[in-house]
């Protein structure tokens, strides 16, 4: 490592407005339907609002910007064991599923956050996922 090589990836972070509700809004997102397990912020860092979920070894962190404008291109792609079982959790929530077979040999589908950022979840199965 004394190269100053990039050896992977660390984090992630989405931006969602400031609001009373956003914590609540991200534990219901991200917690609840996606099923991240929350993970407590350094308290130098807890002041400034969002939450902070693992993912996988990664993390996902929802923080707070102002002004705020959702990021409707650039995303994260999460990887999802039983994508078509999260994508009927996510409907059934009212969350809009949008597919994309645009890779033929890769399901996935895209959804927006509480906030319009836009995510990729993509299966890690090695079968195309048909929605139905």
């Amino acid at each position: 490592m004394s190269r100053g090589e990039v050896v992977g990836l660390d984090h992630v972070q989405v931006a969602a407005p400031r609001d009373p509700e956003v914590e609540a809004e991200a534990r219901g997102f991200y917690g609840g339907l996606l099923g991240l397990a929350e993970l407590e912020k350094p308290p130098a860092l807890a002041a400034r609002g969002g939450v902070w979920f693992a993912c996988g070894a990664q993390e996902l962190h929802v923080g707070i910007e102002e002004p705020f404008a959702a990021a409707r291109k650039a995303h994260p792609a999460l990887r999802v064991a039983g994508l078509e079982a999260l994508a009927e959790r996510l409907a059934g929530a009212g969350v809009e599923v949008r597919w994309d077979a645009a890779l033929a040999d890769v399901a996935r589908c895209y959804v927006d956050d509480p906030w319009g950022n836009r995510l990729e979840l993509v299966a890690v199965e090695d079968r195309p996922v048909t929605p139905g």
